[in-house]
């Protein structure tokens, strides 16, 4: 790519613009996201090593896993308006800082409460960074060199998790310096450095609208909505659904309702609504985040349950475990970034063919592992298309939905979709694994791990099905 004059749409050019190399730009981005979603999986395979060392409770483990979660689903969409405020740029930096900060603490945490506590604020810093990188992207590429960019952000996402899973098994497994668990979380300080000291070079200098309200009922009401729905979700199965969980679901309904009334109340009497109904009406915007939605619960729900399947049932090491899941990855990266070298005639209806595909795919894999067997070539034959097919769905679609946003809402527009993105992971990682997690018992053998794993992907099947449906919808926004 060559340089590029960046400056925000419809601004003069000035002295806050800057020479900008797209690609370098990208991968700085695109690292920062790396790093927010590598850190949803990594921590997982360090949980036995944390609770001995620690002397953590069942509920405190999963609070560190959790903390993260909750704090970055919960924030998304405040950080993307802060971005549109005070500057996509500025914003990336500070969140990327306080992403870095929380990293050194955590691996540092001398007690589980500090731990968790240090969790939330990782999670805090990449709900401000991370809406930044698709803005960027939004504001700074246009036409092909977009679809592409979006391309490379579909293979972030999925590299990061299954990275995550062996990243973390080599560096628990190697015990640097016998400091356990702790290389997990202080592996993102040399690279957070680095791109801290690289983002004051790269990024353009892309001012904040100051005319941008915050919307504060708007993002208290949607703050306490998406609360309300992750809490349980994250939390439920670990404590057995409590009856406070169901009755933080049933407000959380609730809640959503409240925030739509608000959202066009403000925009009523001429306010800036945190989600302006303008964005939601974009063409191809809602079908396509159903669409996404399924799509990222069915995958962060399979890795979650084949992982476990692995690891608890057929006794494998989280390494191995990890590398074992490498082809969905693998797959799902490489058609995010070449399914437009497939024929023109196939780019429209191609979100719908590759979930169809992937519907039978997934069966066929519970159908092969159902009897606990260990994993042959075939099977990771069908997880190489399957991840594959996932690819050739999500960068289009994610392109459909973003494609027709306005300009001036890139920032609202890539906070709603970074939304759904999260929540997707979150909701396949709770209902799915409580599917899989509701057919067995650990310790358990091979064969009713099997059993649980072909009953998990039946119903991953079933989404993929339903989301065919939603981008069948999408065809207007091509």
């Amino acid at each position: 790519m060559t340089d590029l004059q960046i400056r925000p749409q419809g601004a003069p050019a000035g002295p806050t613009n800057r020479q900008v190399r797209p690609g370098l730009l990208l991968a700085l981005v695109l690292s920062g996201q790396f790093m927010a979603v590598l850190d949803i999986s990594v921590v997982n395979v360090a949980v036995p090593t944390i609770r001995t060392d620690l002397h953590a409770t069942g509920a405190g483990l999963q609070l560190v896993i959790a903390g993260y979660t909750i704090a970055y689903a919960v924030l998304l969409i405040t950080g993307a308006r802060l971005g549109a405020r005070y500057g996509y740029s500025r914003l990336f930096r500070y969140g990327l800082a306080v992403f870095t900060g929380a990293s050194l603490a955590c691996g540092l945490a001398p007690s589980t409460g500090t731990l968790i506590a240090f969790r939330i604020a990782q999670g805090v810093g990449a709900a401000v960074m991370v809406p930044q990188v698709m803005s960027l992207v939004q504001r700074t590429f246009t036409g092909a060199a977009r679809t592409r960019a979006l391309g490379f952000y579909s293979a972030v996402l999925a590299g990061g998790m299954a990275v995550g899973q062996v990243v973390g098994g080599l560096l628990v497994s190697a015990d640097l310096f016998g400091t356990g668990w702790r290389p997990v979380f202080l592996v993102n300080v040399p690279l957070g450095l680095v791109l801290l000291a690289a983002s004051a070079r790269l990024l353009p200098s892309l001012p904040g609208d100051s005319s941008r309200g915050f919307d504060i009922p708007g993002l208290v009401v949607l703050a306490a909505a998406l609360g309300t729905l992750v809490v349980p979700l994250v939390l439920g199965h670990e404590l057995g659904w409590p009856a406070w969980g169901w009755a933080m679901l049933a407000a959380s309904a609730l809640l959503f309702g409240v925030f739509g009334l608000v959202e066009r109340r403000i925009s009523a009497r001429g306010g800036q609504p945190l989600v302006p109904g303008r964005v939601l009406r974009a063409p191809g915007l809602l079908p396509a985040a159903g669409a996404i939605f399924l799509i990222m619960a069915g995958f962060s729900g399979f890795m979650f349950a084949f992982a476990l399947h692995q690891q608890a049932g057929l006794g494998h090491s989280a390494l191995r475990a990890g590398l074992l899941s490498g082809p969905v990855a693998v797959g799902f990266g490489l058609s995010s970034l070449h399914w437009q070298r497939l024929p023109k005639l196939l780019h429209r209806p191609l979100p719908v063919l590759a979930l169809a595909l992937m519907a039978p795919a997934y069966a066929g894999l519970g159908l092969l592992l159902g009897d606990g067997g260990e994993i042959g070539l075939l099977a990771e034959v069908l997880l190489t298309l399957a991840g594959f097919a996932a690819g050739c769905a999500y960068s289009p679609l994610f392109g459909r939905a973003l494609g027709k946003v306005d300009p001036a809402d890139a920032a609202d527009g890539s906070g709603v979709m970074v939304t759904i993105v999260q929540l997707g992971q979150v909701v396949g990682v709770s209902l799915l694994g409580t599917v899989f997690l509701g057919q067995v018992s650990y310790p358990a053998g091979a064969a009713a791990s099997g059993g649980a794993f072909l009953v998990t992907c039946a119903a991953i099947a079933g989404g993929f099905a339903a989301a065919a449906l939603f981008a069948g919808r999408t065809r207007r926004a091509v």
